[in-house]
């Protein structure tokens, strides 16, 4: 179905609005729990505490996506550049506005190249945009080349890794060969986790071979059900929700959205992490 600007533009801020406006309103008893059967297994695994610390660089590399280009190519932004003191970085880019910040560079600790892509700002217009920009759309063919016209997506978050796709595939092709290492590691928060995801799925079908595990954290719901199959079927995947974070839980399942596997749930602890099996979220 084709729309046409000006109902676009009212689909995309009423969105907005359904989008953000969630996050000011506690989880009530109608919403479904995040802790739900899925797929008919009911049995949640613990995680052990060297399995939660794996886990630790990459909030780090994720929260330091926010920081500028600039800070990021000279691995010069504070804490969260200091936790991981022996990245390389290779190349950085996007505004925080129109363009989200990302980096790409190696990590010769823990032997994997890492990508992380920019979260939500909430100060910024055109990331709102983005966000809101909640159309189910198919991916462009030239990008992802042989998946199934089945497959839809979350038509802004679609744009927003096309717009940086040819940098990241570039920087990832020049870590790899500097490097020797044939492992990609794509983080992100909110925003920024969608954006991972869909990195996730295309950089494997540029470069043979390679193997790509994405972490998000707060991934909002990408794309539809053929979509989260699709994913399930070729992708490493761990998603992390946090207590009553929402933004995991939007877009609504029923505009057509649904979560692929991999969701890892800190309780209201802030300790416990439980292995969550199954896509039915």
């Amino acid at each position: 179905m084709v729309f046409s600007t000006s109902v676009r533009r009212a689909l995309t801020w009423l969105s907005i609005f359904c989008f953000f406006g969630a996050q000011a309103s506690p989880l009530t008893d109608t919403q479904p729990s995040v802790l739900i059967t899925r797929d008919n297994v009911t049995t949640f695994t613990t995680l052990s505490q060297t399995e939660i610390s794996a886990f630790r660089p990459f909030s780090y590399y994720a929260a330091t996506a926010y920081c500028t280009s600039s800070e990021t190519a000279n691995w010069n932004c504070g804490a969260n550049c200091k936790a991981n003191r022996a990245f390389e970085p290779i190349a950085a880019g996007g505004d925080g506005d129109d363009v989200q910040y990302w980096f790409v560079g190696i990590d010769p600790k823990l032997k994997t190249i890492v990508v992380s892509h920019q979260g939500t700002d909430p100060f910024k217009l055109l990331p709102l945009l983005t966000d809101g920009d909640i159309l189910l759309s198919q991916l462009d063919p030239t990008l992802f080349p042989g998946v199934d016209d089945s497959v839809m997506v979350h038509g802004g978050f679609r744009d927003s890794q096309a717009e940086t796709s040819a940098d990241i595939l570039a920087a990832v092709k020049t870590a790899m060969a500097q490097s020797g290492l044939n492992d990609v590691t794509v983080v992100g928060h909110s925003l920024g986790a969608a954006i991972a995801l869909l990195d996730g799925l295309f950089l494997p079908l540029h470069i043979p071979g390679v193997n790509v595990k994405v972490i998000g954290y707060g991934m909002p719901r990408v794309g539809n059900d053929a979509f989260a199959d699709f994913v399930d079927g070729n992708l490493d995947l761990t998603r992390i929700t946090h207590k009553n974070d929402v933004i995991p839980i939007v877009p609504g399942r029923f505009l057509g959205f649904h979560h692929p596997s991999g969701e890892k749930h800190i309780q209201h602890d802030d300790v416990t992490w439980i292995a969550c099996p199954g896509n039915f979220s």
